[in-house]
């Protein structure tokens, strides 16, 4: 049973026959008073609740029952129901709570949509409190995991997540850094969905510029500018029916967060130079290499955008956080690579695997890759040995010539961290006090990085 709390009767109606068509049961209710009889006499498997129940706008009786329902009926999700202008009261009700948001007048697929979803992550998370822990070969014979190599507990706890995710429509954001691996979680999102036959676009949002923002996503009508020659079809359009992978979306400005924001909230958009609305149906899948909480406390990210887009998040955890699947993705790598050098006989020596663990890889799977491929690329022999990986590794930054500051875009602050604090601790003699001292931290600030970096160190005094 879902209820609808709202006192305006023409909701309540709208809404009621809507759910009541695609097969669900539905009890409605126009004040708080009503809503907690109702709740008393059944608990509903949903609630869509409005905001305001008099001609008191603020929101405020809103929020309170919905934090009287939380605290009740701490499982049963909630989608609140506000008008456009009053967007940011929906956000203030998501941190009190909510799972999603509609706005008025909705479309009714995305009403369907987010119910359905909800509904779905519900029960996955209920049969999934009665299972055992995930081990990868339970998790192979569900999922369609091949291109994801790994058996660390952080990795599988990520892919059973995802698993159960997969089949709903909800938004999902990626977070992570550089290298590892989000756009193949995104890829097996999308190929464990039922969405699997449908397209999978991929969006770098971070090499989009403001001005071509909407022409890339949304297209545009032959003539909308100086450039436009002809018509051309949006990403989201391409996507229609499937799935869009934005990734580096903490990249997107201001303006272009708003434009993003309509689109995922009414399903609408118009191509540039067009005024005729088109309705796209896609599941959104998020990534970043940025901490979006600390960019909307900064302003620089849209509140409403972030609660919009991480219903789902999922962390990736960096290499250097689980080294035992350092060998298997070297191995992995080097059985692509026979096939594509014709060089059948490839092989990495035990010890050489081992050594390999031992790398703290700032540039994760991705850096690994990379080392893997030009180790196999200038050795002439097909058993691969430490030494041979020695030869075309620089071991530490130290070894590399003093140089500028490298240009923006070719490495993470991360990178750039972990490179200075090795350089440091080996001028220094792994003496942390003086590491500490001449990197201008504290000696805590200094172990709490180390352990990060997966940088071997002794106390001193």
């Amino acid at each position: 049973m879902l209820l609808i709390i709202d006192d305006d009767i023409a909701v309540q109606t709208s809404l009621s026959l809507l759910l009541r068509r695609d097969g669900f049961t539905v009890q409605t209710a126009a004040d708080p008073a009503q809503a907690l009889n109702a709740l008393e006499a059944e608990t509903p498997e949903l609630i869509l609740l409005d905001m305001n129940f008099s001609i008191e706008t603020s929101g405020e009786e809103g929020l309170k029952l919905l934090k009287v329902i939380r605290a009740s009926y701490p499982t049963v999700p909630v989608i609140l129901i506000t008008g456009w202008g009053t967007i940011d009261l929906a956000v203030q009700g998501m941190k009190a709570g909510a799972k999603d948001f509609i706005t008025k007048p909705w479309q009714n697929e995305y009403v369907l949509q987010s119910v359905r979803t909800l509904l779905n992550l519900n029960q996955q998370s209920a049969e999934a409190g009665q299972t055992r822990s995930p081990n990868r070969q339970k998790l192979d014979r569900h999922y369609q995991f091949g291109h994801i190599v790994g058996d660390d507990p952080k990795l599988l706890e990520i892919l059973e997540t995802i698993g159960r995710v997969a089949p709903t429509d909800a938004p999902v954001l990626i977070t992570g850094e550089s290298g590892t691996g989000k756009e193949l979680i995104a890829e097996a999102i999308h190929q464990n969905s039922r969405r699997r036959s449908k397209p999978f676009v991929k969006v770098n949002l971070g090499g989009i510029s403001s001005t071509l923002f909407e022409s890339e996503l949304f297209g545009h009508l032959r003539g909308a500018f100086t450039d436009a020659k002809s018509d051309r079809v949006g990403r989201f359009e391409l996507a229609n029916k499937g799935s869009i992978f934005l990734d580096e979306i903490g990249d997107l400005d201001l303006s272009s967060q708003v434009k993003l924001l309509r689109v995922l909230q009414d399903r609408t958009f118009e191509p540039l130079g067009s005024s005729r609305s088109k309705t796209v149906d896609v599941r959104v899948i998020c990534a970043t290499n940025r901490n979006l909480e600390e960019m909307v406390a900064r302003g620089t990210f849209r509140e409403d955008l972030f609660y919009r887009i991480n219903l789902i998040t999922v962390k990736l955890p960096a290499l250097r956080e689980r080294p035992d699947d350092i060998p298997p993705l070297v191995n992995y790598f080097v059985n692509n690579l026979k096939t594509i050098y014709d060089r059948p006989k490839l092989n990495v020596t035990s010890a050489a695997l081992k050594w390999v663990k031992t790398l703290a890889l700032p540039g994760n799977i991705r850096q690994l890759k990379n080392i893997v491929e030009r180790t196999v690329l200038l050795s002439a022999k097909d058993d691969l040995e430490v030494s041979d990986f020695q030869k075309h590794i620089p071991l530490t930054p130290a070894a590399q010539p003093l140089r500028p500051l490298p240009e923006v875009g070719t490495i993470t602050l991360d990178e750039l961290e972990y490179q200075m604090i090795r350089r440091a601790m080996e001028f220094y003699n792994n003496k942390v006090s003086k590491v500490a001292r001449a990197l201008g931290i504290t000696r805590f600030a200094l172990y709490r990085r180390l352990e990060k970096y997966g940088i071997p160190y002794t106390t001193d005094s």
